[in-house]
């Protein structure tokens, strides 16, 4: 059985698809007019993780997320480089990809763009506006309305007035109502825009996920999920749209993964502490990276830091130590571990104690390996299964050893080139050399490991 965290009811519950033995999954993306942050890898890596998961245990799973390269940011972005929008985006989607590659995700089934899905969205619109959940303001921005969606807040548990309530909330001359959302924007002279019914224009945000997410999964789908802060206003808003619009319900699961915080604070490029993937991966080892946010429950927020990467590389090269020179089975009989991996997993994805059994079956790889047991590659083989699920443990070990810090520092041709000295100044009894050698590699944060095989290394 397997049990989701449902941000609309507040709890754990069973997670039963619509149809038997598939599941149609929604994640909001990215909007692509700069680089993607740690944040964003926090959200690439959960769902990653939850799709990996989910077709681990034999769902045929259906996952869009989508991409939205239409936005006042990306306009703006677009004037101030002098490049045009769709040059813009196309250069952001491609390094969105790269980062996601480094990370180890594999990327979606489907992503749709919102410039793609123009004609779905201005046709959603009108549906809204003929039935009366829509207006045309005086400024020939289109408007939902909010208060006509007699459920709007139950994903956060709240009623409008309350959300209203101290909300700093612009009201607009041509709005009926504090809380009515845009759909439809007229465009500013010189800006990219679509004819519609109500002018030339484009979309406001909230309303493409909803025409792209019925579109691509129908109605009625699974799972919709997305980072904490969409919670509100723009899941709230999808639904009020989408079920106003099909008179469905929309989403039967939502999830939402935690925050990332920096050094305890929260990530703001206005306190200086504001990441891109980029420029940790010049740093760290990107399965560090991965390592590191898959160590805490995906609800759960995270404290990014110096500190918290080095424990991450500390406990991946346990890891990779116990796969070091040893053979792995082709095949292997799933033990005791497999089953308490899947039981942690299946209660909604709790990675931390999966990873607990896999540092369980670490330590038994261990000891067989120092008996010389039989069955050491087959748990090896059993090890790499359960990590495959995480996205983890996919490098050579001994590459990982030595790359798994990647800024400065010697070469790995250098320390090589060190080791091959330092192992003729033994042969010829030059100690002092030999010592002298060691100690050299030290201060640059190498660690030599000698054993009747030669000589292996790390970097600290």
């Amino acid at each position: 059985m397997l049990k989701i965290f449902n941000t609309l009811s507040g709890k754990k519950e069973e997670f039963t698809p619509i149809e038997a033995g598939k599941v149609k999954m929604y994640v909001c993306g990215i909007t692509v007019y700069d680089y993607c942050h740690i944040g964003h890898a926090r959200a690439m890596i959960s769902f990653d993780i939850i799709t990996r998961f989910l077709r681990h245990i034999g769902y045929d799973l259906n996952f869009v997320r989508n991409i939205t390269d239409v936005d006042d940011k990306i306009i703006k972005r677009a004037e101030e480089n002098g490049e045009t929008t769709t040059a813009l985006t196309e250069r952001m989607i491609a390094a969105m990809h790269e980062d996601e590659i480094a990370l180890g995700n594999k990327l979606p089934d489907l992503e749709p763009k919102a410039t793609e899905f123009m004609q779905q969205i201005i046709d959603m619109i009108q549906v809204l506006v003929d039935k009366g959940f829509a207006y045309q303001g005086t400024t020939g921005d289109v408007y939902y309305r909010a208060s006509k969606f007699s459920e709007y807040g139950k994903l956060n548990n709240r009623k409008l007035e309350e959300m209203l309530a101290g909300a700093r909330i612009e009201v607009e001359a041509a709005k009926e109502h504090a809380a009515d959302f845009v759909l439809w924007k007229p465009a500013k002279e010189g800006e990219v825009s679509w004819d519609s019914p109500w002018g030339k224009g484009r979309p406001g945000w909230h309303i493409e996920c909803s025409a792209m997410s019925t579109h691509c999964l129908g109605n009625h789908f699974d799972i919709h999920g997305g980072g904490p802060d969409l919670k509100f206003p723009h899941h709230e808003n999808e639904i009020a749209q989408s079920e106003a619009a099909t008179s469905e319900q929309y989403v039967n699961y939502w999830m939402h993964c935690g925050a990332v915080r920096v050094n305890n604070e929260k990530m703001s490029k206005s306190l200086g502490n504001f990441f891109t993937i980029r420029e940790v991966l010049e740093q760290f080892n990107p399965e560090v990276v991965r390592y590191l946010m898959v160590s805490s429950q995906y609800r759960s927020s995270i404290d990014y830091s110096d500190s918290s990467l080095k424990d991450a590389k500390t406990a991946l090269e346990r890891l990779y130590t116990a796969l070091r020179g040893q053979e792995i089975a082709s095949s292997f009989t799933a033990t005791e571990f497999t089953t308490r991996f899947e039981d942690a997993m299946r209660d909604d994805f709790n990675t931390p104690v999966a990873l607990s059994v896999m540092f369980e079956l670490v330590r038994e790889l261990n000891k067989a390996r120092a008996e010389n047991n039989v069955v050491a590659p087959e748990m090896a083989a059993e090890l790499k299964s359960l990590a495959e699920v995480l996205g983890l443990l996919y490098q050579d070990p001994e590459y990982f050893m030595q790359n798994s810090t990647v800024s400065g520092g010697l070469s790995a041709e250098d320390i090589e080139d060190y080791i091959a000295e330092r192992a003729q100044a033994r042969q010829d009894k030059n100690f002092a050399r030999s010592d002298e050698i060691r100690d050299l590699l030290s201060e640059q944060g190498i660690t030599l490991l000698d054993s009747r095989e030669g000589t292996t290394w790390t970097r600290d």
